[in-house]
Formats: C-alpha cells, structure tokens, sequence
C-alpha cells in the first residue's frame, strides 16, 4: 500500500514545566490571564505531524509520500526521512520562510501548552495532489493532517475529484477551522482520527451529531490517552482497544502521530481495524516513551512481546512477520 501523507513539517522546541498549569489559574481572572512559565531544559527536535507519521510509516517499512511545504533550513531534516524509507519528492521547498515551528511546554500531568508559527507551511497551498499523482503513481490513501487550512481544503477535494480514499485529521486545526469548512474536511472520509476532546469540538464545528458524523464516513478513530482507542463504525458495535502502559513516560509530543502511523501501517498489511489500532496503540507508547517525535527506534522482538502482554499471543503473531519482514 502507498499512502500520501499531506500536513504539516515543522522544527519541534520542547520544554517541561515541573509544576502544573492548572495551579496557576485563578478561575475568576480566567478572561485576563497573563502567565510566564520558568522551564527547565530545551529540546530541539524533529516534527510535524505529517513528518511524524510518515517517519512511522518509514520505520515499518513503508514508503510513504510526504505532501507538504518547508523552509530554506529543510536540507538536513530532508536526508533524515529520507534515510527512513520516507519519499520527499512531493515536499515543496521555500525560497525565503523557514520551516513551521511547533513551541510547547509540557507540565508535570503531561498537560501541553503550544503554539505553532506556520513559515512555510503556508506555501502548501501551493501543491497540487494531481502533480503528485502524475509524479509518483496513485497512493491507496490521501491522509489530510493539520496544515495551512488552505491547503487541507485543496487536498480534500483534490482527493475526492481524483477519486482515491481519504483520510481525515484536522485535530489541532478545528482551532482554526469554522464549521463548514470542518463539514467539508469530514464528509465523506473514509477514516477520520480525532483525541477525546477533538471528537466533541468536531461535533460542536459541525453542528453534527455522533451518529450524523458516523453516517458521512467510514470509520471514526478516536484515541483517548491512557485509556486506549475506541473505533466506531455506523451500524456497528462500539471496538474498544486498551493502551500498551508505558514504562517510562518521556514526552507525550507526537504520540497521536505514532498511533496513525501504526494504525495506516496495519491496514497496509492487510490486518482487521481493531488488529491495526493495536499496532498503533504499540507504536503511540514507544513514542511517548522517547523525548522528540522521531528518536525512536522499533526492535521487532522486544515490540511484538509487549503488544502480546496487552493483547495476547495471537494479535502478537500476526504482527510480527510483517516486522521481521521490514528492511
């Protein structure tokens, strides 16, 4: 299976708080809130989220086309993904922005407080799917994730006019996007990832029910942190799927993305949805596991032996050839 991967490319900042944010707002000032937060350390990293799934998709022995814009700065993230088995040729190259940068502070709950400055990504608009279809062949899946609103609608309908299956992820975009413009990303996707809290905000844009919203697409993903992922599909009972328990928690940033990538991945092989939502369950804590969204590295055996203490040997199993096969 190829999958086009169209979002944002962005240079991560990370710091930690180590107190809790919810200790530094007075519920009676909320509306004049002015906060300054004293952080320990700094990473600078790889990411963007579709960099972050493309490198997933990379690491799992795909290749992936990354759809998107970057900035004069690109040339040394560019030989990264490559050297992961990511296909950048689709990726458009700024003459004069830098690359997006994603600024976020990380309490000691795991709570995130972030802003994004978008640089290049703003030329995305720019990218035609049809000139990446004429480029590198019809991928199997369009996945439409946060980017310049401009051009996840572009994509959209580029996508449906082309007549190849989309997958929709506005998540940290429904911010931006108002409600037709959110209607017109959802309707008709053949999967649609959402968090807890997206899922209700998607349904407040839409102005659309949970059913309404499970009647325009295929199946709804929504991933729900410690607790796991819940699929939904019309006419279909509820699938839920546990978490794989972290170890270690290093940094919460980029552990949706490793879950998409996971999840694509899954279904790439040929696996049931609910087998493929474990796989990205896997993929999701050994990201949050690691500091950056890209700094992991997959064993096969050590992977595969975890997802059989959550979901047994059988999942484990078939799984696994499908590791052990990868480059």
């Amino acid at each position: 299976m190829r999958i086009a991967v169209t979002g944002s490319i962005a240079t991560d900042h990370l710091t930690t708080f180590p107190g809790r944010f919810t200790e530094q707002l007075i519920p009676d000032r909320l509306d004049t809130i002015s906060l300054s937060f004293l952080v320990d350390d700094l990473e600078v990293r790889r990411g963007g989220v579709a960099a972050n799934i493309a490198f997933g998709l990379g690491c799992l022995g795909f290749s992936p086309l990354l759809v998107g814009a970057a900035g004069t700065d690109f040339a040394p993230y560019d030989a990264w993904l490559r050297e992961h088995g990511v296909d950048t040729t689709s990726v458009k190259v700024s003459a004069t922005r830098h690359t997006a940068r994603f600024m976020c502070t990380t309490d000691a709950d795991q709570n995130q407080i972030a802003s994004f400055y978008t640089g290049a990504m703003v030329e995305a608009r720019e990218i035609g799917l049809a000139d990446v279809v004429r480029r590198s062949g019809t991928p199997d899946y369009v996945v439409v994730a946060p980017d310049d609103p401009e051009a996840m609608l572009r994509h959209t309908a580029e996508a449906r006019e082309l007549g190849i299956p989309l997958a929709a992820d506005p998540s940290q975009q429904l911010a931006r996007l108002n409600g037709e413009e959110t209607r017109r990303l959802v309707d008709g996707a053949e999967l649609l990832f959402t968090n807890e809290y997206e899922a209700a905000l998607l349904q407040e844009r839409t102005g659309w029910t949970e059913r309404e919203v499970l009647q325009r697409v295929g199946t709804w993903i929504t991933t729900r942190g410690g607790d796991g992922v819940t699929l939904l599909k019309a006419g279909a009972r509820a699938v839920s799927v546990p978490a794989v328990p972290a170890k270690d928690i290093a940094d919460p940033t980029g552990v949706g993305d490793g879950f998409r990538a996971g999840y694509l991945a899954g279904l790439g092989w040929g696996l049931s949805q609910e087998r493929a939502a474990q796989l990205g369950c896997a993929l999701a804590t050994t990201v949050l596991e690691s500091v950056g969204t890209q700094e992991y590295r997959l064993d096969p055996s050590s992977f595969t032996a975890r997802m059989a203490d959550v979901y047994g040997n059988g999942p484990a199993a078939e799984i696994t050839p499908h590791l052990q096969a990868k480059p």
